[in-house]
């Protein structure tokens, strides 16, 4: 029988382990999601999704920073600034709805990718997997909607 040990899994490994979403997987499991992740990188100023585009993919920032923001607007439409160990577009692993906003690389930034098709391959074939991920991420959604409803109801009118 073959262990996995903390030890020997890369930097990588130990970055996905350190992230909400995977934190329930064990080292076995989180090496079958590893295998799902595509490495894609972005110059500064580099558009990575357009709202109203339709939402293919889940992101994580691995290095770099993305800005969130309304289309086009990147002073007066900034929704978010996300730095390492960040995820966004997360809906899209659930729905086909379009995306709500526009993400753009603020710097060279590197982005690990999890595909909505990719995803649905783990339900069929991890059942266990996807569900621990499912659960993260209706968790991280609610965070999410929760401080939403917390700014907009301290921010005066």
């Amino acid at each position: 029988m073959f262990l996995f040990s903390k030890s020997e899994d890369s930097p990588r490994l130990n970055k996905l382990r350190a992230l909400s979403l995977f934190a329930t997987l064990s080292p076995r499991e989180l090496k079958t999601v590893d295998g799902l992740l595509h490495e894609r990188n972005f110059l500064a100023g580099e558009v990575i999704f357009d709202q109203g585009d339709e939402g293919q993919a889940l992101y994580i920032v691995e290095a770099g920073k993305v800005l969130i923001c309304r289309q086009g607007q990147p002073v007066e439409g900034r929704i978010a600034e996300l730095e390492p160990g960040a995820l966004f577009g997360e809906l899209a692993l659930l729905d086909d709805s379009p995306r709500a906003a526009q993400a753009v690389a603020l710097e060279h930034s590197t982005l690990d990718v999890l595909f909505r098709a990719d995803f649905h391959g783990l339900v069929e074939t991890h059942a266990l997997i996807a569900s621990k991920i499912s659960l993260q991420l209706a968790r991280h959604i609610g965070q999410r909607l929760r401080a939403t409803v917390i700014t907009r109801q301290v921010r005066p009118e």
